[in-house]
């Protein structure tokens, strides 16, 4: 007898199994402007188009609770759906909450996750409307929905992005890698000891990064009082290489960037060489930066070249030229995606 054929999800990752899953789904319902495929979908019932994205944070998978304080872990938990709307050229308005807790917390570690939620929701002006509690026996969960809405003709997909585009990034990169690592290292330091007393001088700036991310409100702002329209845009949650490869095969185009234009803050540089990595290898596969990588017509080039926390690092080229990146001395390397993957080994 013929056996089931076992194929391991680890053999494919997180966005070939997301393709498995759904390349078969048919919309059914007009209202569903846009399903799988971005940051979040588009729904239009026929007044403004409303945006939805959702994330699923695992205890051991996406955060380590020995260094995570939970009102920290509030705020990112807000931040990263928020992050996602911006992506889509929107604005978010409300979220639901959903949490799957063991028997370990007790209310007042609930009350801080909460205070850490509400703040970032007071900062970016979004509403708690609902959400689910249930228990857990493997650690916290905690699965949040993010509602926006976004002009219809505003709106920004992964898939626009064209030929002689610039490609632009904001803020820096290999900050919040740097920080994990960081943590990570004094971690295993203090591991067993009963006082716990890192020494995190100097390095203030890749823990922030790491435990307090911030959404990029303000560049989608300054894109609009710029009358700039981003062609393609995503945020980078996994890392630069494979935010830009999404775009570039979504878009089915090329690409070439180069490693002196990757932005990296100093102490993202000194942490890298403290711990013998390569920084761009970092700033380009890293992940949780949670800053805006997105395309603008050449024709925008002096505009967005004169705002203030963007960067432009590289161009989009025809498809058959592939993904490249142009290091300092003049070579080129295929571009691969090494960024996070929660689903490989």
């Amino acid at each position: 007898m013929q056996e089931n054929q076992r194929t391991e999800i680890s053999t494919i990752g997180e966005f070939g199994l997301i393709k498995r899953l759904t390349e078969h789904i048919q919309i059914q319902n007009p209202e569903t402007k846009y399903g799988v495929g971005d940051d979040a979908a588009v729904l239009d019932f026929g007044n403004q188009p409303t945006l939805v994205t959702t994330d699923l944070l695992m205890e051991g998978v996406h955060f380590d609770l020995v260094y995570t304080p939970l009102k920290h872990l509030g705020y990112k938990s807000a931040i990263v759906n928020f992050s996602d709307i911006y992506a889509m050229n929107g604005t978010p308005k409300q979220i639901t909450v959903s949490l799957a807790v063991s028997k370990r917390f007790c209310i007042e570690d609930l009350e801080q996750f909460y205070e850490g939620l509400q703040l970032a929701c007071q900062l970016h002006g979004v509403d708690i409307v609902g959400g689910d509690t249930t228990s857990s026996v493997t650690g916290l969960a905690i699965s949040i929905t993010c509602l926006g809405v976004a002009n219809s003709t505003g709106i920004t997909y992964r898939n626009g992005a064209k030929e002689t585009d610039l490609i632009c990034v904001s803020g820096d990169l290999g900050a919040a890698y740097m920080g994990l690592q960081l943590l990570e290292r004094e971690k295993a330091v203090f591991e067993g000891q009963k006082e716990i007393n890192p020494d995190f001088s100097g390095k203030e700036y890749l823990l922030e990064r790491q435990l307090k991310p911030e959404a990029r409100k303000d560049i989608v702002e300054a894109l609009a009082k710029e009358g700039i329209h981003p062609t393609a845009m995503m945020d980078i949650s996994d890392g630069l290489s494979s935010e830009l490869m999404h775009i570039c095969t979504q878009s089915k185009v090329g690409c070439r960037i180069y490693e002196e234009r990757i932005p990296i803050d100093y102490q993202t540089a000194v942490m890298a060489e403290e711990l013998n990595m390569n920084v761009t290898t970092c700033a380009l596969n890293g992940g949780e930066d949670y800053e805006l990588l997105f395309t603008v017509p050449l024709t925008d080039h002096d505009k967005v070249a004169a705002m203030k926390g963007v960067k432009v690092i590289g161009h989009i080229t025809k498809a058959e030229l592939g993904c490249g990146l142009i290091t300092r001395d003049g070579q080129e390397f295929e571009l691969k995606a090494q960024g996070w993957n929660p689903l490989k080994n």
